[in-house]
């Protein structure tokens, strides 16, 4: 059964809606030594960051690929992580893996803090109309009563203690609503488009690295990629003609031979098709793809 156009789909897509988040991991960084140390375990420039600003960060392995990642807040006197719920344990041990003589204190406030997204192209002025504040820069937050407002690269997040969040009298989309707007505006995610098995240039994530920053785990990597080009494949957006969604590892094919591989997709009820995401070889136009003999583009 597809899904339709509901009044909250349609409000993500051309006005603004909520999303019930509370379910993302919260990791509290604190000590003298956080900055430096997350600084050496993620690709984005922390010890940059000063209070109120923030940034999107990736781990990666030794290998460089990536493990995981993470919006990042910086407070006075702590760091907050914000991350997907399946991701939490593996961020939280990986972290503490590398905690030796270092002041840094790790504490999960999941269970504490509610998260809420606010996305939509009118979502700064539903902020407004609020009452609250609204961030100019990216992954910049500033204070909104006892909680945090947030700017992502799709609207604002707001965290608020346990069952403190506002009203905020906009519809609430659902998790399969907020999915199909995001592989409909090829915004990729952790544990579905990305993996393990993806190098950072692939994913076409690179709002997430600093290449002046210095050493960290998996820059070698990264920085070889970069200064050789050596990038044969990476994340596109696809619009399939067909009203049935392919299953993850449906092969993507052009003139019959095998071109790459779909990781998400879902019926798009505005488009009246299906949109996708893929890996795709760099050699590969736009035209003349084909998904289970359905044409892609």
């Amino acid at each position: 059964m597809h899904l339709t156009a509901t009044p909250a789909y349609t409000a993500l897509r051309e006005t603004a809606a909520w999303i019930d988040l509370a379910e993302r991991g919260k990791i509290r960084m604190s000590g003298e030594d956080r900055a430096r140390l997350l600084h050496a375990m993620t690709t984005n420039h922390i010890q940059a960051l000063t209070s109120g600003q923030g940034c999107y960060a990736l781990f990666l392995n030794a290998q460089g690929r990536i493990l995981a990642d993470a919006n990042v807040l910086c407070f006075e006197d702590h760091l907050l992580l914000d991350t997907e719920p399946e991701l939490l344990t593996k961020i939280y041990e990986h972290l503490d893996r590398y905690i030796i003589a270092d002041d840094v204190a790790l504490e999960n406030v999941t269970v504490q803090v509610d998260t809420v997204a606010l996305d939509g192209p009118h979502a700064a002025a539903e902020l407004a109309r609020l009452g609250a504040p609204v961030p100019e820069a990216l992954w910049s937050h500033e204070a909104w009563g006892a909680g945090t407002v947030q700017r992502t690269a799709q609207g604002f997040n707001l965290f608020f203690p346990k069952r403190q969040t506002p009203d905020l009298g906009i519809p609430e989309a659902t998790a399969e609503e907020a999915r199909t707007v995001r592989i409909e505006q090829a915004r990729p995610r952790y544990g579905e488009e990305i993996t393990e098995r993806y190098l950072v240039q692939e994913t076409g994530l690179m709002q997430a690295v600093s290449f002046t920053k210095g050493c960290y785990l998996g820059q070698e990597i990264v920085e070889r990629v970069r200064s050789r080009g050596q990038v044969h494949k990476q994340l596109r957006a696809l619009q399939i003609d067909t009203n049935d969604p392919p299953e993850p590892g449906t092969k993507v094919t052009s003139a019959g031979a095998e071109v790459g591989e779909v990781v998400s997709s879902a019926y798009s009820p505005a488009l009246g098709k299906t949109v996708a995401m893929a890996y795709v070889k760099n050699s590969v136009s736009d035209t003349d793809l084909q998904v289970n003999s359905a044409a892609a583009r």
